[in-house]
C-alpha cells in the first residue's frame, strides 16, 4: 500500500469510527480530553501498522482492539497513577459538575448510562461494546479475546448489576 492509499484509508476511516472510538475510550478512561488523546494514537497506531492488518477481522474490530489495548496501557501508566493520587489527597476541587457528569450530559442524558461508569471494567467494556456500539457476542469475543460463553455471562452479570446499581439510586433520588 503506497503512501497516498495509506492516506485516504486513514481519513476514511476517521470520520467513519471516530466518534466511537472516542466513545469507547471515554468509557475506560472516563476524561474527555485523554480519551480524545488515546483514539489520536489508535489512528497513528493505524496509520503506520495498516501493512500488518490481517484482514481476519473488520477494521473496525482491529481499531477497537487497538483503542482498548491503548486504554488499559494508560490506565495501567505511572502518569494515570500518578493523577489519581494526587486527585485522592487534594480531593477533587472541580465544580458542581464533574467533568464525567458533563460528558455523560452531552453524550445523551439517563440514569442507565451514568451507571454504567459504576461498573468494573470488565463488565463496562462489554455493556458498552454490546449495547452501544451494536456489535454482536461474536465480535465482542474476538474482540476482547474472550470464548463466547465468558461474553455471555459477563453480560448478564453486567446487566444485573446495571439494574441493582440504577435501581439503588432511585432509592436514593426519591
Amino acid at each position: 500500500m503506497n503512501e497516498n492509499e495509506r492516506d485516504q484509508l486513514l481519513e476514511k476511516v476517521m470520520l467513519e469510527y471516530g466518534d466511537q472510538l472516542a466513545r469507547l475510550a471515554y468509557a475506560y478512561v472516563k476524561e474527555e480530553e485523554i480519551a480524545k488523546d488515546l483514539v489520536q494514537n489508535t489512528f497513528i497506531k493505524c496509520y503506520t501498522k495498516i501493512s500488518d492488518f490481517r484482514h481476519e477481522s473488520t477494521i473496525k474490530t482491529w481499531l477497537y482492539r487497538i483503542t482498548i489495548n491503548e486504554c488499559k496501557d494508560y490506565l495501567k501508566s505511572w502518569a494515570y497513577k500518578k493523577s489519581r493520587m494526587i486527585e485522592i489527597y487534594y480531593g477533587n476541587e472541580r465544580s458542581a459538575m464533574s467533568t464525567e457528569e458533563e460528558a455523560l450530559k452531552k453524550w445523551e442524558m439517563g440514569r442507565v448510562k451514568s451507571s454504567i461508569f459504576t461498573l468494573p471494567t470488565k463488565y463496562r467494556e462489554i455493556i458498552f461494546l454490546y449495547y452501544y456500539e451494536e456489535l454482536k457476542m461474536e465480535e465482542i469475543a474476538e474482540l476482547l479475546g474472550l470464548p463466547i460463553s465468558t461474553v455471555k455471562s459477563r453480560i448478564t452479570r453486567g446487566r444485573d448489576r446495571l439494574k441493582q446499581e440504577v435501581e439503588r439510586r432511585e432509592i436514593y433520588e426519591q
